[in-house]
């Protein structure tokens, strides 16, 4: 897939954290996370699907939207390198 792209955020003033995918509607990951920045999301997690694993969140063929795969109140949780956003989780690779 062309252009997968996943982030998990939190914004604070919303207490608020996500798991979003993206798939081919940006060129670049800089894109997709300065929409996120922009607002007002902290970005936690980034990268393209050669830099996560799918774990129970499995990819999408959408394309040129914003997918919230997943969302809770409060900041996303992290243990090692596996981040989990209220049930849903996928893990990081170096």
């Amino acid at each position: 897939m062309a252009n997968y792209f996943r982030i998990t955020a939190y914004n604070p003033n919303e207490d608020v954290g996500m798991i979003v995918d993206s798939n081919g509607k940006f060129e670049k990951l800089w894109q997709f996370s300065a929409l996120l920045v922009s607002k007002g999301f902290k970005i936690l997690a980034v990268g393209n699907d050669s830099k996560f694993t799918e774990g129970n969140i499995p990819k999408t063929e959408e394309s040129d939207k914003l997918l919230l795969r997943a969302c809770m109140k409060g900041n996303p949780e992290q243990n090692g390198s596996v981040i989990e956003v209220n049930g849903k989780s996928y893990e990081v690779i170096s």
